[in-house]
């Protein structure tokens, strides 16, 4: 049996990160992603999960909200004792939800705060509910310092489609205003060998633009919330937001290359999150 005696404190921590998403039964996305993220990047993850899911690699069969006043209670018992450097937001499936994350944020100042808008799963399932869209960025656009979506996600939250580099490069900036601070606008489902994402902030007049050649894999289930998770992680561990971008990005390259030709389940399988784990960091 452990002591309830307190023990002095020595200092030493690690990179504390939180994620507030939904659970992938199946392992490949949501929460299972994140911690494994968080955990091959040498960060300590916790959760406050906002749904539980039934789904594997072929799609999703069910969906389960956890009740709003539950979801509190998990981000208040985590902030309250552990504490927090970094928060990667996922799946929010109502109004109700965002309003209970955005109230946490303000009320605790929560630091470094990665929103992917998860609204589409790669099955092509939806997993949000169109009334919440409109609340998700007014409410937690403004919060973030940087927001994640892709492009079915940004055509969304935008109202059109995009369609080419130069498109993309534009719903960049259109992102910033709708009140994000920064926008990370993934482009992995345009057409072509390289993949470009485009990075834009506020006060910059041109994005930042990422490039790498395609890999060639059916393996890409959970990819979204990795990057997110992983950007979160490099915030906490004290990178500036293009270099937590630029290191998160190399992580999940390795991380499809590691799973590219690997089968788990008969549909989109997951990447290989584990493929260069370091030793968990204390700041």
């Amino acid at each position: 049996m452990t002591s309830q005696t307190s023990l002095p404190s020595t200092g030493r921590r690690y990179a504390r990160v939180l994620s507030i998403a939904g659970s992938d039964s199946g392992g490949g996305a949501g929460i299972q992603a994140d911690l494994k993220t968080f955990s091959a990047l040498g960060c300590y993850g916790m959760t406050a999960i906002t749904a539980i899911t039934a789904q594997n690699t072929c799609g999703v069969t069910g969906i389960h909200g956890i009740p709003p006043e539950m979801l509190r209670a998990q981000i208040d018992a985590v902030v309250q004792d552990i504490g927090v450097d970094a928060v990667k937001i996922g799946m929010l499936h109502s109004p109700e939800v965002v309003r209970v994350v955005a109230d946490a944020i303000r009320s605790y100042q929560l630091p470094h705060v990665v929103l992917d808008p998860v609204m589409v799963a790669t099955s092509g399932d939806r997993l949000i509910a169109q009334e919440t869209v409109a609340v998700l960025v007014n409410e937690l656009f403004p919060l973030a310092e940087v927001v994640t979506p892709n492009l079915d996600e940004a055509g969304w939250l935008l109202g059109r489609s995009i369609e080419g580099v130069e498109a993309l490069e534009l719903a960049a900036q259109d992102l910033l205003r709708l009140g994000a601070r920064a926008a990370l606008l993934k482009g992995g489902h345009l057409p072509g060998d390289w993949v470009v994402d485009v990075l834009a902030v506020q006060g910059e007049a041109q994005g930042y633009r990422l490039q790498s050649p395609r890999i060639a894999t059916h393996n890409g289930h959970g990819t979204g919330c990795t990057l997110s998770s992983a950007i979160a992680a490099h915030l906490a561990l004290g990178l500036p937001l293009q270099q937590a971008v630029e290191q998160a990005r190399a992580y999940i390259l390795g991380a499809i290359a590691a799973g590219a030709d690997v089968t788990t389940g008969r549909g989109h399988g997951p990447l290989n999150h584990g493929y260069a784990p370091v030793a968990q960091r204390v700041l």
